[in-house]
């Protein structure tokens, strides 16, 4: 991810308390108790979420599986607070001290200075644990687990196709 798209990023995240979430959209995808897993992520991440589900709408046919991994692919993060400046520090340290980032990454989520690097990394698994348990599909569910892997990793996978979607929607959100 390019700098540019990452201040981008943060500027929505900054100035996301001043725009409302209209949760409509994601209503017609998800059931109850889905929808209970996407109201308890912060507005910021709601807002991204939206706009990556638009993005692969506009990629044409959108099954009810991706629907969903485009919005829950991120619930994971409502474990803990991530504030803008803990996702740069975690960028920035992923980038240019790989070895850190493995090393904080794999630390204790308990520790204050691991949580947004075990939120980063670990994110993708939680947000599938939280939408299997509140009745998502196994499809929906593999994409999350699965959306922050290389694309190339799951070529051969049925879901491939869609994989792919989720990334190209997520990375331009």
């Amino acid at each position: 991810m390019t700098a540019v798209y990452r201040i981008r990023q943060g500027l929505r995240a900054l100035f996301a308390f001043s725009q409302p979430v209209d949760d409509t959209q994601a209503a017609q995808y998800l059931s109850p108790p889905l929808m209970a897993c996407f109201q308890s992520m912060r507005r910021s991440e709601q807002l991204h979420s939206l706009n990556v589900l638009r993005t692969v709408q506009a990629q044409g046919f959108t099954p009810d599986d991706l629907a969903v991994a485009a919005l829950l692919h991120d619930v994971g993060k409502s474990r803990y607070a991530f504030p803008i400046w803990q996702k740069t520090l975690v960028v920035l340290v992923r980038a240019f001290a790989p070895g850190v980032f493995r090393h904080w990454s794999s630390g204790s989520e308990t520790h204050w200075l691991h949580r947004p690097f075990v939120l980063s990394e670990q994110h993708p698994a939680w947000s599938a644990d939280m939408v299997a348990n509140a009745g998502g599909s196994a499809g929906a569910v593999w994409l999350i687990a699965h959306h922050a892997d290389p694309a190339d990793d799951w070529r051969d996978h049925p879901h491939a196709d869609l994989l792919r979607r989720l990334q190209a929607a997520d990375d331009l959100n």
